[in-house]
């Protein structure tokens, strides 16, 4: 079997100001609520910084998810490489960029948030359409997070 190569992108606004959204993904303990979800979580964000999820799937297999920054250019942009193990077989390796950009919501002040992702799929593991779904389950933790309604854009 061979790797499979998937890219996506997700575009979300959120009734929100970009430093708001922002600091949702660079505060650690604001990204453990949303992004780990009760899994343990470690996050040094800065560029060259890691971040490291670990927890266990529905059928106990442990999972860890370890990310690089190579770029953060504060209520702007974030872009990071991951891979996730699952057990101790390497699922996928991606390289991610979430840029943040204002919008207007109702007249109000809002955020749009775009999140590409270019991944290689091991075969016979993670699936990109699990993982776009994982993502989308995320992007609405976080709208949870931040007290408002996100929407797809």
């Amino acid at each position: 079997m061979d790797v499979t190569h998937a890219t996506f992108t997700m575009e979300r606004t959120s009734p929100a100001p970009v430093s708001t959204v922002f600091s949702a993904w660079a505060r650690p303990e604001a990204r453990r609520r949303w992004f780990a979800q009760g899994a343990e979580h470690e996050q040094h964000f800065s560029v060259g910084g890691t971040e490291c999820v670990r927890g266990t799937a529905e059928n106990g297999e442990e999972l860890a998810f370890e990310a690089r920054y190579h770029d953060i250019a504060a209520n702007e942009r974030i872009i990071y490489t991951s891979t996730l193990t699952a057990g101790d077989a390497l699922s996928t390796v991606s390289a991610t960029t979430v840029e943040f950009r204002p919008a207007t919501a109702d007249g109000g002040e809002a955020t749009r948030v775009l999140v590409t992702e270019h991944g290689m799929y091991l075969p016979g593991q993670e699936q990109p359409a699990w993982r776009e779904r994982g993502t989308a389950d995320q992007l609405t933790a976080l709208a949870t997070e931040l007290g408002v309604a996100v929407t797809e854009s």
